[in-house]
C-alpha cells in the first residue's frame, strides 16, 4: 500500500515534473521567438534607405570634387563635403551596356553576357537586385539605370523612363514608408548631344594635353561642361528628395557609367574611359569630407549595399564590398583592377582589355591592325564629333596634331603606362629594356584573368582594317548598319 502510494505519488511528481519542464521549455521558446522577431525587427529598422545617382558619360577630372577649376558642379562638391570622395574608382567597360550590366550583376562582361555595347546580361545571370529584394528592399530605377528596357531584366519594382523631380517625387509621395528602398536614379546628361554652351566660356576651358586646341574644340567642350551642370543639378534634386522623404541618415551614392565621349575617354580603356568619379554619404558611417585612395570597381559597388542592408554577399561573384572602407581614410581594397572593352556597333570595332595596378597600366589591343574609330570620327555631328573635322585638317600641318590623330586610329598591340609620371598615358614604355620583367608580369596576370573569365576575345562586328586607306577619314561611315 505504502508502495502504491509512492508509486502514484512518484508518479504525479513526474507528471508535475514534466507540466513545469514544459512550461519552462515554452517560456523559453517564447521568449527565443520574441528575441527573434525584436531582432528581425531590428535589423529591419536598421536598414538604411539607399540612393544611386549616375551620370552618363562623365569624366573623372571634370569636376570640382576631383580638381576641375573651369567647370561648376556645386552640388557634387557639396556631396563631397559631406562624404567620402573615392580617388581610384573604375568602371568594367567604358561603354554604357556594358557598364551598367556589371554594375547590376557584379560579374564583368564576359561572365554576364553583355560585352558589347548595346547587349544585355544572359537570362541564367542573377541580377543583384534580387539580393535586396530578399533583404525587404522596395527596389525603384528612373531615367537610366541600365541600358535602354534592360531594366526589366534586373526586375525593379518601380521603372520609368523619366527621372525629373516632379516625377521621381509623385512616387516619393505614394509609397509604403515601412519598406525600406533602393532608388536608382540615372540623367542622361552629359551624353552627347551638348546643345548649348550655356554661360560657359570656350577660351577658358582648360584642355587635357591629349586634345587639340581648335576654336570648336573649345566650342564643344564648353557645351560639355554646361551638361555636366545639368547632371550636377539633377543630383542636387535627388538629393533634396531623398533628404525629404527618406531621412538624412540614408546611403546615397554618386557615380558615371564611364568616361565622357572625347577621343581617348569613352570606349577606351585610358583612365580617362574607365576612372570615374565615386562619392559615398552616410552621416554616421561615413566622415565629412574624407578621402579614399582604395581602388575599388562598379561590380563592386551592389556587394557593397548588401552588405550594407545586412546580407550575405555571394561568393561566386566577381564584385566584393568595400564597406569597410567607408571607416577608413587608409584603407585597401583591390590590388590591381581589370577592365575589357568589345565595340560598339559598326562605329567602333576594336576589342581591347586591361590590367591597372596603382603605379602601371598594360594595355592589350587585341587586333592592332584594325583601325580604331568610334561615333566621334565617323558621326561627326550626329554624335558631337563635329570639332573632330578641325583635328583632321589640323593634322594636315601640324606635326604634333598629327601624331594625336594618328595616335587615336593606330594602336600597337601592348601599351605599357607609368601613371605616377604620366597620368594622361601619352608615353608608351613597351620598348623600354628596363621594363622587360613587369611586362612580362602584366601580361600573364591578364592572360591568367582573362582564361578565368572564359574571354572568348569576340569580334562583334566588321572591323576597319589599317590596309584600307578610308578607314581613317572623318565620317566614313560604310560599315553603319
Amino acid at each position: 500500500m505504502i508502495l502504491t502510494l509512492a508509486s502514484q505519488s512518484y508518479g504525479k511528481r513526474v507528471t508535475w515534473l514534466t507540466v513545469i519542464s514544459n512550461q519552462r521549455f515554452l517560456v523559453a521558446l517564447l521568449a527565443l521567438l520574441l528575441a527573434v522577431a525584436l531582432d528581425s525587427h531590428s535589423r529591419a529598422e536598421n536598414k538604411p534607405n539607399i540612393v544611386v545617382f549616375l551620370t552618363d558619360d562623365l569624366g573623372l577630372l571634370d569636376s570640382e570634387p576631383y580638381g576641375a577649376t573651369d567647370v561648376r558642379t556645386p552640388n557634387m562638391k557639396q556631396l563631397a563635403e559631406v562624404g567620402m570622395t573615392f580617388t581610384h574608382a573604375f568602371v568594367a567597360s567604358p561603354s554604357c551596356a556594358p557598364s551598367r550590366a556589371a554594375l547590376l550583376t557584379g560579374l564583368m562582361p564576359a561572365r554576364n553576357g553583355a560585352e558589347a555595347n548595346h547587349s544585355f546580361k544572359r537570362d541564367d545571370v542573377p541580377s543583384l537586385t534580387e539580393n535586396l529584394r530578399a533583404l525587404g528592399y522596395e527596389l525603384a530605377a528612373f531615367g537610366k539605370v541600365a541600358h535602354g528596357k534592360d531594366a526589366v531584366r534586373h526586375r525593379f519594382d518601380k521603372i520609368s523612363p523619366k527621372h525629373d523631380q516632379a516625377t521621381i517625387r509623385e512616387y516619393l509621395k505614394s509609397r509604403d514608408v515601412t519598406q525600406p528602398l533602393c532608388l536608382f536614379v540615372g540623367t542622361h546628361d552629359p551624353h552627347v548631344p551638348w546643345p548649348t554652351m550655356d554661360g560657359y566660356d570656350p577660351t577658358q576651358a582648360l584642355l587635357p594635353p591629349t586634345f587639340i586646341d581648335t576654336p570648336l574644340t573649345r566650342e564643344f567642350r564648353a557645351k560639355y561642361y554646361a551638361d555636366v551642370t545639368r547632371a550636377d543639378r539633377d543630383l542636387g534634386e535627388v538629393r533634396e528628395l531623398a533628404a525629404e522623404f527618406l531621412g538624412e541618415d540614408s546611403l546615397f551614392i554618386f557615380s558615371s557609367d564611364h568616361g565622357a565621349q572625347w577621343p581617348f575617354g569613352k570606349w577606351n580603356l585610358y583612365d580617362s574611359g574607365i576612372r570615374v568619379p565615386l562619392i559615398v554619404s552616410w552621416p554616421g558611417r561615413v566622415g565629412l569630407g574624407s578621402q579614399s585612395q582604395a581602388m575599388v570597381q562598379w561590380i563592386d559597388v551592389l556587394p557593397t549595399l548588401i552588405e550594407a542592408a545586412g546580407g550575405d554577399v555571394p561568393v561566386t561573384i566577381d564584385g566584393r564590398s568595400f564597406l569597410s572602407n567607408f571607416q577608413s581614410e587608409n584603407g585597401q581594397h583591390r590590388d590591381v583592377v581589370f577592365t575589357t572593352h568589345s565595340g560598339d556597333g559598326a562605329m567602333n570595332v576594336y576589342p581591347i582589355r586591361s590590367i591597372r595596378t596603382r603605379d602601371w597600366k598594360l594595355i592589350w589591343n587585341l587586333h592592332p591592325e584594325f583601325a580604331y574609330t568610334t561615333h566621334i570620327d565617323k558621326a561627326l555631328a550626329k554624335d558631337g564629333g563635329r570639332y573632330w573635322i578641325s583635328w583632321y585638317e589640323a593634322a594636315k600641318n601640324s606635326p604634333s596634331a598629327r601624331a594625336i590623330v594618328d595616335r587615336y586610329h593606330r594602336r600597337p598591340q601592348f601599351e605599357l603606362y607609368d601613371l605616377q609620371n604620366d597620368p594622361f598615358e601619352t608615353v608608351n614604355l613597351i620598348e623600354s629594356p628596363e621594363h622587360v620583367e613587369r611586362i612580362r608580369e602584366l601580361k600573364g596576370r591578364l592572360e591568367s584573368w582573362m582564361a578565368k573569365q572564359d574571354d572568348q576575345r569576340t569580334v562583334f562586328a566588321e572591323p576597319r582594317l589599317l590596309s584600307d586607306p578610308e578607314s581613317t577619314l572623318p565620317g566614313k561611315n560604310s560599315n553603319a548598319n
